[in-house]
């Protein structure tokens, strides 16, 4: 068999990165030639490599990043503004995220809430873990459509399956009861099971009036605030800010 019927054959079955690797393995100069486990271990290196990428980048589309460039490498540090470079290292290794902890990030509009929320979703995907990020009102309206045509159920389970799910914009504005039941449900399912994080202008020591519901505040509180890592950004909106500054000037948040 030829080089190049090798070559076809790798790519016939899709290990396009070996062949590639391969490829350039025989356009070394013969004083250049590496070892025979050398060379494979160079082809297997290319080929895990690619999928890899391909892997995360699949990740990456699922997840619906709210800020599809967010990490957590761009985050903005600064002890004034609420955020910890040492927390936000800790968070950076997805430990939380294995222990099934929460993140609630608490402050008022533009200063970066759903950037953060989006960040955490791109690190657990660099772990190989499964994110989704959603905004809470949405999400309501997806999971009432679910409720008309019978998908309620296989909705909730797919939620329930997601290492991190992003709820952005919770209580935003007032809940209906059944608004309220539906997400008692996705908390419960994901309890003790993955991790949710939850970006939110009202300080969790508000959410029982804002929930407006005592039982249902109490459900919801029991399920995310006990086991989370609380997160109170302050400081001018960073829209704001981005805004007023040349293109060039501006920050991450």
């Amino acid at each position: 068999m030829t080089d190049e019927e090798t070559i076809e054959k790798l790519m016939r079955m899709k290990l396009t990165a070996m062949a590639l690797s391969f490829r350039k393995i025989l356009a070394h100069a013969p004083g250049d030639q590496l070892t025979l486990s050398e060379q494979m271990a160079m082809m297997v290196d290319d080929e895990w490599t690619l999928r890899e990428n391909r892997r995360l980048a699949r990740l990456i589309r699922s997840a619906h990043l709210s800020v599809a460039d967010a990490c957590l490498e761009n985050a903005w540090c600064d002890p004034a503004r609420g955020l910890e470079k040492s927390l936000v290292r800790e968070l950076g290794t997805a430990k939380w995220l294995r222990n099934k902890q929460n993140v609630i990030i608490v402050g008022k509009t533009g200063v970066g809430k759903t950037f953060l929320g989006s960040a955490l979703a791109q690190s657990a995907c660099a772990h190989g873990m499964t994110a989704l990020c959603t905004r809470v009102p949405r999400l309501l309206n997806e999971l009432a459509i679910a409720h008309a045509d019978g998908s309620f159920a296989s909705l909730l389970a797919r939620l329930s399956k997601l290492d991190l799910l992003v709820l952005d914009d919770f209580l935003i504005g007032p809940l209906k009861d059944q608004e309220r039941r539906d997400l008692v449900e996705i908390l419960e399912d994901r309890y003790g099971h993955s991790s949710t994080v939850i970006t939110t202008q009202i300080p969790t020591k508000h959410w029982h009036e804002n929930l407006a519901d005592p039982t249902i505040a109490d459900a919801i509180c029991d399920r995310v605030t006990h086991n989370a890592h609380v997160i109170g950004l302050r400081g001018p909106s960073i829209r704001e800010k981005k805004g007023m500054l040349p293109a060039q000037e501006t920050t991450s948040p």
